[in-house]
């Protein structure tokens, strides 16, 4: 039976204190003007390419970040992507792993990887 839930992941939700300030982070980040607007009061829609992410201030809770990572972020140059999330000043940023990935917190503790694709 061909099932009717397709195997892509369309979105990934992120927790986040303040929709605002995370939008400014996340796209200072990923080299992107904001656009779009802030939906509902709680939800900014990231301009991504491919699967999408989802900030959202609703389902936040003080001290439930995640510390495993949600995902990860492709990079082709794993060590200037590494210094240039430490130039962004990330909290708990590892060193780059076996040349690949590296992990890094988001200003609300939410665990992220960036990899090399």
């Amino acid at each position: 039976m061909k099932s009717p839930v397709m195997n892509q992941i369309g979105t990934v939700f992120v927790p986040v204190s303040d929709v605002e300030k995370a939008r400014d982070w996340y796209c200072s980040i990923l080299g992107v003007e904001p656009q779009g607007e802030i939906q509902f009061g709680h939800l900014y829609v990231l301009p991504m390419q491919g699967t999408g992410a989802v900030l959202d201030s609703k389902i936040y809770r003080e001290g439930e970040a995640t510390k495993a990572p949600l995902f990860h972020f492709n990079a082709e140059d794993i060590k200037t992507a590494h210094a240039f999330i430490k130039e962004k000043g990330a909290a708990q940023q590892s060193d780059i792993q076996h040349d690949h990935y590296f992990t890094f917190q988001d200003p609300d503790g939410n665990t992220l990887m960036v990899c090399k694709c």
